[in-house]
């Protein structure tokens, strides 16, 4: 049962990278980090991470001169997302007998 945990969502950032992303079609750099309430850095390490494995793309596009990097979640990191969350709750039925 646990060997179905991803190692990529052992991370509480990665989870919540993930979840909005799984919620959401597309969300920012900044307005991730400030939805998670983290540093450049450590978010930026965590969204490579995640486009490592390829759960997760990256857009980046000009507003005007600045850049702008925004993230989707890709099927394969979906499917991954959804299979990691299944077994959360099968741990969690299995804990009420």
């Amino acid at each position: 049962m646990l060997e179905h945990f991803d190692k990529a969502f052992e991370n509480r950032v990665r989870l919540q990278i993930m979840a909005v992303l799984a919620a959401n079609e597309r969300y920012d750099f900044n307005a991730l980090k400030e939805l998670l309430e983290v540093t450049d850095g450590n978010l930026a390490s965590h969204l490579k991470a995640l486009e490592k494995v390829a759960y997760i793309r990256v857009n980046k596009a000009f507003v005007g001169r600045k850049t702008n990097t925004s993230y989707e979640a890709s099927e394969k990191g979906k499917r991954a997302f959804a299979k990691h969350l299944e077994t959360l709750e099968n741990l969690i039925k299995q804990q009420k007998k």
